[in-house]
C-alpha cells in the first residue's frame, strides 16, 4: 500500500514537471524585422553595452561632482595617559627675584625675599587630559584644468558608447538577416521536394500497376525506386539543416532552444530587388562605425586639450570651521566647570602652480597627438575599406540578381520540359529513363534557383550593409 502511495506521488511530480517545462516553452511568429527587433533586446553583448552607457553617465555625474562644492567633517577625542611637559623657569632664579624686591614683596616676616644662588626650572603642561576637536571643511573647485576639460568632454563620451552600440547592432541585423533567410530559403526547398516526393511516390505506384499488367519492365520500377530512395535521404538532410539552421537563429536572438520560431516572411525576387538604389556619395556618414571613429577623433582633440590646459595653475576656495574642548577635573573646584570650549575659523585660497614635473606632462602630451593621429588615420583608411566594399557589394549584387534571373528562367523551361515527358510516358510515347533523366534535370534546376535566390539575398544584405542601409 506504501508503494502505491509513493508511485503516486511521483507521477504527480512527473506531471507538474512536465507541465512547468510546457509553460516554460514559447512560440514567437516572426519577421524578419521582428526576428532583428528581438535579437537587438536579448543579445548579451548589446545588454553590455548599454550598461556601459549607464556607467559612462554614472561615470559623468562623477565627474560632475568634482566641481560641485565638497564639505568634509572631522571629529577626534583623545586622552592623555601621561601629560606632554615642558621645563619652565623656578621662581628661585635670581632675575624674578629681582622683580618681587623691585616691587616691594615682602615674605611672611616682612622681610624683603632673598634670591636663591642656584637656577632651577619646573616641569609644566599645556595641555589636559581629555581633548576633543570637531570641525567641517568646506572647498570650491575654482578652476582646474583636467576637471573642466572633463566636463566638456561628457557629452562627447556619451556619444562615443550610443555610436558603439549602433556598431554592434548593426552587426546583429546582420547575423539575424542571413540566419532567417537562410533557414526560410531552406524551408521553401523543403516544399517543393515534398511535392517532388509526391511525384515520385505516384510514378512508383503508377510503374507498379502497369509491371502488373505487363507494361513495363521491373527494372523501371527498381530505377524509379532507387530516385525516390535518394529524394528521402536528401530530403532528411535538409529537415536537418533546417533543424541547425533554427538552433543557429534562436541563439542569434537569444530565445532558448525549447522555444518555438515560425517565419511569417514571404521572399520573392521582387522583394529582393526593391529598395536597393542609394546614394553611394553618403556612405561614410551613413556608416555606424565611421561615426565612432568621429567621435574617437573628437575624443583624441579633447585629451591633447586637457594636457596643455594641465601647465595652469589650479585655484580652490576653502572655509573651516573647529571647536575644541580640554577637560580637567581639578579646574572644576575653582570654574564650577570640567570642559573648556574654543571656537576658530578660517577661510582662504588654495593655489597650486605646477612648475617642473620632469617633462611628465610634455610626454603625456605628444602620448595624445600620437593617438590623434593613429585615429585619423584609421579614418582614412576606413573610407577607402569601405569604397572598395561598396564596390564589391555592388558588383556581386549585380551579378547575383543576374544569376537569380536566369536560373528563375531555367527553372521555368525545366518544369516544361518535364511536363512534356511526363505525358509522351504516360501515352505510352517515353521511356522511364528519360522521364527520370528530365525529373533529375528539374531537381538541379529547382536546386540552382533556390541557391542564386539564397545568394541573391545575402548580397543585398551585403550591400545595404556596406551603404549603411541595413536597418
Amino acid at each position: 500500500m506504501i508503494r502505491l502511495v509513493k508511485s503516486k506521488w511521483h507521477w504527480c511530480f512527473l506531471a507538474l514537471l512536465a507541465a512547468g517545462n510546457a509553460t516554460a516553452q514559447k512560440e514567437y511568429r516572426l519577421s524578419v524585422q521582428d526576428a532583428v527587433s528581438l535579437a537587438l533586446k536579448n543579445t548579451t553583448e548589446l545588454k553590455n553595452l548599454r550598461i556601459d552607457s549607464l556607467k559612462q553617465r554614472a561615470q559623468n555625474n562623477e565627474i560632475k561632482g568634482s566641481a560641485l562644492p565638497q564639505v568634509s567633517g572631522a571629529a577626534q577625542i583623545g586622552h592623555y595617559l601621561t601629560l606632554p611637559k615642558i621645563l619652565f623657569p623656578d621662581a628661585g632664579e635670581t632675575g624674578v627675584y629681582s622683580v618681587l624686591n623691585k616691587e616691594g614683596v615682602k615674605d611672611g616676616n616682612g622681610n624683603p625675599i632673598a634670591p636663591k644662588q642656584s637656577f632651577a626650572v619646573r616641569e609644566f603642561s599645556f595641555v589636559q587630559p581629555w581633548n576633543l576637536q570637531a570641525g567641517v571643511t568646506l572647498s570650491q573647485l575654482l578652476f582646474q584644468p583636467d576637471v573642466f576639460v572633463a566636463l566638456m568632454a561628457r557629452n562627447t563620451l556619451i556619444e562615443f558608447t550610443g555610436n558603439n552600440i549602433r556598431v554592434a547592432e548593426d552587426k546583429v541585423r546582420e547575423q539575424v538577416y542571413k540566419a532567417y533567410y537562410q533557414v526560410l530559403i531552406a524551408e521553401m526547398q523543403l516544399e517543393v521536394l515534398k511535392k517532388t516526393l509526391q511525384r515520385f511516390d505516384k510514378l512508383v505506384a503508377d510503374q507498379q500497376q502497369l509491371y502488373k499488367n505487363g507494361f513495363i519492365e521491373k527494372l523501371d520500377i527498381d530505377k524509379s525506386t532507387v530516385a525516390l530512395n535518394n529524394l528521402h535521404a536528401t530530403e532528411t538532410q535538409l529537415k536537418n539543416m533546417i533543424e541547425l539552421g533554427y538552433a543557429a537563429l534562436k541563439f542569434a536572438l537569444g530565445l532558448n532552444q525549447t522555444d518555438t520560431i515560425v517565419l511569417t516572411d514571404a521572399l520573392s525576387e521582387n522583394s529582393i530587388k526593391d529598395q536597393l538604389i542609394t546614394d553611394e556619395q553618403q556612405v561614410y556618414n551613413n556608416r555606424s562605425e565611421m561615426k565612432l571613429l568621429n567621435t574617437a577623433q573628437k575624443l583624441g582633440k579633447i585629451d591633447m586639450k586637457r594636457y596643455r590646459l594641465g601647465y595652469l595653475p589650479t585655484l580652490a576656495f576653502a572655509y573651516q570651521f573647529q571647536q575644541q574642548g580640554q577637560m580637567n577635573k581639578n579646574f572644576s573646584a575653582f570654574t564650577g566647570k570640567n570642559w573648556f570650549w574654543f571656537n576658530s575659523n578660517l577661510i582662504g585660497l588654495n593655489l597650486n602652480v605646477p612648475l617642473f614635473d620632469g617633462l611628465q606632462r610634455k610626454y603625456k602630451l605628444q602620448q595624445a597627438r600620437y593617438n590623434l593621429e593613429k585615429t585619423n588615420n584609421s579614418i582614412e583608411q576606413f573610407k577607402r575599406a569601405v569604397d572598395l566594399e561598396v564596390q564589391l557589394a555592388n558588383i556581386n549584387m549585380r551579378n547575383a540578381l543576374l544569376n537569380m534571373e536566369s536560373q528563375s528562367k531555367n527553372l521555368v523551361l525545366a518544369e516544361q520540359v518535364y511536363q512534356t515527358t511526363r505525358k509522351k510516358y504516360e501515352q505510352g510515347l517515353g521511356n522511364t529513363f528519360e522521364l527520370l533523366q528530365t525529373d533529375s534535370e528539374l531537381q538541379r534546376a529547382q536546386g540552382n534557383y533556390y541557391e542564386a535566390l539564397y545568394n541573391a539575398v545575402l548580397s543585398r544584405i551585403n550591400y545595404l550593409k556596406a551603404t549603411g542601409k541595413l536597418q
